[in-house]
């Protein structure tokens, strides 16, 4: 009889030592990190995507213990298999347990969106359908929609305005409704009452000082002198004097590479051709960095009305005062045009 129960409890301890170890290592492998490395590791999960698809996904950059900790999790935790399309980092230290709860639950994890400073929308739509989920065509039937523009206060001339250059953080599965309106409460915050009343001073809405500094920013790569630049086109419009901007010619041809104007291209019938028209262009020519509208905010006030580029091909120009100055300029430069057959 003794031996019977010494047989039996050395049994029940076996049992119960598996059956600890079994927790311990079920709970090793559900709370560990699941992925090997410390990085993010980021899965990106479509409309397509079913629950077997997304835990493959996943099982691509577990480790050997985060695989069984994957399979226990999704065994354990209540949820289902409801699939939320979004962006997720699956990496970062996180457990088994935590990666399904974000996933069922659709907490995304943001990626970062530049806002880079180019020269149409349809160029923006490009640049967002390599971060975003929503393809260049969504993007750009969007942008040129007046109807939906309407819907955001602007037009498709006027839009870009609203698009300041920067990097921000987003939803991946975010489309043109969601990134506008949220392009729309960066601009609001970044035109203070501050910078409304600076724009205000120099005869400009806000719109129209990002539709001179997208000017500004075509004409111009040298920093130091977008302020001098800004000075200029400003005493221009309060003269009443065609802008005359080269890069607003480019921008009604839609030639962007142009390296010398010739007259059957001022002439372009355009209303964003400033050599034809009088005042600003309906809209901005590109979308500026933040220094460019800085410059219209802040210009240097100076009696220069023209400008010429540099023959140096520096990308900065020289000023001048007087028509006849800038023709001596204007001859300058196209002999260095010339000497580098440039047509």
């Amino acid at each position: 009889m003794r031996t019977f129960l010494a047989k039996h409890r050395r049994a029940l301890l076996v049992t119960t030592g598996v059956l600890v170890a079994a927790a311990a290592f079920s709970a090793y492998t559900l709370l560990s990190p699941l992925s090997s490395s410390g990085d993010v590791q980021r899965i990106y999960v479509d409309a397509d995507d079913t629950a077997d698809s997304v835990r493959a996904k996943v099982l691509a950059h577990a480790s050997w213990h985060g695989a069984i900790g994957l399979r226990l999790a999704t065994t354990f935790l209540s949820g289902g298999d409801s699939v939320h399309p979004g962006s997720y980092d699956i990496g970062s230290r996180q457990s088994a347990v935590a990666v399904v709860r974000r996933l069922r639950a659709g907490r995304q994890t943001p990626v970062r969106l530049t806002i880079p400073s180019v020269w149409t929308m349809n160029d923006l739509a490009g640049r967002l359908s390599r971060v975003m989920f929503a393809d260049s065509a969504t993007w750009a039937v969007h942008f040129a929609d007046s109807t939906w523009c309407a819907g955001f206060g602007c037009t498709p001339q006027t839009l870009p305005a609203l698009y300041l250059t920067n990097t921000y953080e987003v939803y991946w599965t975010d489309g043109p409704d969601e990134l506008t309106r949220r392009m729309q409460r960066e601009s609001q915050t970044y035109w203070t009452e501050e910078r409304t009343a600076l724009a205000r001073q120099q005869g400009l809405t806000p719109t129209e000082a990002v539709v001179l500094a997208s000017i500004v920013d075509r004409e111009t790569a040298a920093e130091s002198e977008k302020a001098m630049v800004a000075g200029m086109y400003l005493a221009r419009l309060r003269k009443g004097m065609k802008l005359q901007a080269d890069p607003t010619v480019k921008f009604a041809l839609q030639q962007f590479g142009l390296r010398r104007l010739l007259h059957g291209h001022l002439t372009t019938p355009s209303p964003y051709n400033t050599y034809v028209n009088e005042g600003l262009p309906p809209g901005p020519i590109a979308l500026p960095s933040r220094s460019s509208i800085e410059a219209v905010l802040h210009p240097v006030n100076h009696d220069y009305l023209y400008m010429c580029a540099n023959e140096d091909f520096s990308g900065t120009h020289r000023f001048a005062r007087t028509y006849e100055e800038h023709l001596q300029n204007a001859a300058r430069y196209a002999r260095a045009l010339d000497a580098r057959q440039i047509r």
